[in-house]
């Protein structure tokens, strides 16, 4: 839902374990994403990129954010940016299975 994406982070007492970049096998493609491990609940992103690059002069215009990792700092520079593909997956309904290397 729109509306409550925008306080996903807004909890102050919320802290992030870990983030990075993963590739998810979704039925018959593969989906690059970003994800955000809370202590409380996991957050995934889809990568989108924009079809026309940053770059040159228009690397310029970009704030930047020294607190971004660097991972995000360069999708960020090569004019990608993250969309949450679904609701939070709070940890206590959470599975993890571990699977063979294919």
């Amino acid at each position: 839902r729109e509306n409550s994406s925008e306080n996903i982070l807004a909890s102050a007492n919320r802290l992030l374990l870990h983030e990075g970049r993963l590739t998810l096998a979704e039925s018959t493609r593969l989906l690059d994403v970003y994800l955000f491990l809370f202590d409380d609940f996991l957050l995934i992103t889809k990568i989108k990129r924009n079809k026309k690059k940053c770059g040159g002069s228009d690397a310029a215009f970009l704030p930047t954010c020294a607190s971004l990792p660097p991972e995000l700092q360069l999708l960020r520079r090569e004019g990608a940016f993250c969309t949450v593909l679904d609701q939070p997956i709070p940890l206590d309904r959470l599975i993890l299975k571990n699977v063979d290397p294919v």
